[in-house]
């Protein structure tokens, strides 16, 4: 009898839990505070997650009653299902996976901020320039994804091939190719610069700093609109500051940050983190050996923080 109703006990116990995270994803999503932590397109895994465990915490519920365990005790597959150790091992193990239910609940939902983007550094336009890689050059340097791809085509696929499966969705052939990158981005190109203006928004994001990153000589003197958070180097000067946003992939867990400089007098007047409205026409500059996007300030006006924060990959090859 007291084995019965310590597996009834624990049964009950690990549904609870489960129903308990099926709960609190359910309150994200309910709230639209899942956009906080996992890019749009991870969202169908959500939903397929909360009902999966929904489901298996409803069968632990069942497993937990009496008819539940008649079968679990009459199981012929010579193994304890009991849970062994002290009371105190028992609770210590429960509570691994009780604390971040509770914490779930309980602490505030909060957007990447500028702490963050110090820690993880930052990466002007959409990086692919800026970013340093471990490839090297016959002289001996670092080149970027960029600079490799261009300078030798086969080999810099030949590398990719290498160092990614073969059943990646996006594969270097969608993507690191002549028709699927400089094709993309020459169209895109084209494209802007026939617009009166560009206006950044968050789906297009990632998509223009590349253009800008590949283009940026033809886009000097383009007029630009671009909304984002206030973040600063270390080594800035008074009248610098970065319009950022975070950008991810798949969760918060690999958010980098991309920001276009901005030089202005006024750059004093907004405290990082502070979300703002930029209007002004494209220049470049240098900054750390590397050519980068700049924005002559025409306007900057504080905004609140937009319903979506985050950017994201559109992989609209």
């Amino acid at each position: 009898m007291k084995k019965e109703t310590d597996l009834g006990f624990h049964a009950y116990i690990r549904g609870i839990i489960l129903i308990g995270f099926a709960l609190l994803i359910l309150a994200f999503i309910i709230t639209g505070n899942i956009r906080y932590y996992i890019a749009v397109n991870m969202m169908p895994f959500i939903y397929f997650a909360t009902g999966v465990f929904l489901l298996l915490g409803v069968v632990q519920i069942i497993r937990s009653t009496s008819k539940g365990q008649e079968e679990e005790l009459l199981c012929d597959c010579g193994t304890d299902h009991s849970m062994e150790g002290s009371p105190v091992t028992k609770l210590l193990i429960y509570s691994i996976f009780i604390a971040p239910i509770v914490l779930g609940f309980v602490l505030p939902d909060k957007v990447l901020d500028s702490t963050v983007a110090q820690n993880r550094g930052i990466q002007y336009g959409s990086g692919i320039l800026t970013k340093p890689t471990a490839q090297v050059s016959e002289e001996g340097s670092q080149t970027s994804r960029a600079e490799a791809y261009l300078n030798d085509p086969d080999g810099y696929m030949e590398s990719l091939e290498s160092e990614t499966s073969s059943s990646d969705e996006f594969s270097t052939e969608e993507f690191y190719t002549e028709e699927g990158f400089n094709s993309y981005y020459d169209e895109m190109a084209q494209e802007l610069l026939a617009e009166e203006r560009i206006v950044v928004t968050e789906e297009n994001y990632l998509d223009i700093m590349t253009v800008l990153d590949l283009h940026l000589d033809r886009f000097v003197g383009k007029e630009i609109h671009i909304v984002g958070f206030v973040y600063r180097e270390p080594d800035f000067d008074d009248n610098q500051l970065v319009v950022a946003r975070f950008g991810m992939t798949c969760c918060v867990a690999d958010a980098s940050v991309y920001g276009t400089m901005i030089e202005t007098t006024e750059a004093t007047a907004f405290e990082n983190d502070t979300w703002v409205n930029v209007v002004g026409t494209i220049d470049k500059t240098m900054y750390n050996d590397f050519h980068i996007p700049l924005i002559q300030l025409d306007t900057i006006n504080e905004v609140p923080e937009p319903d979506t924060p985050y950017v994201f990959p559109s992989f609209g090859i």
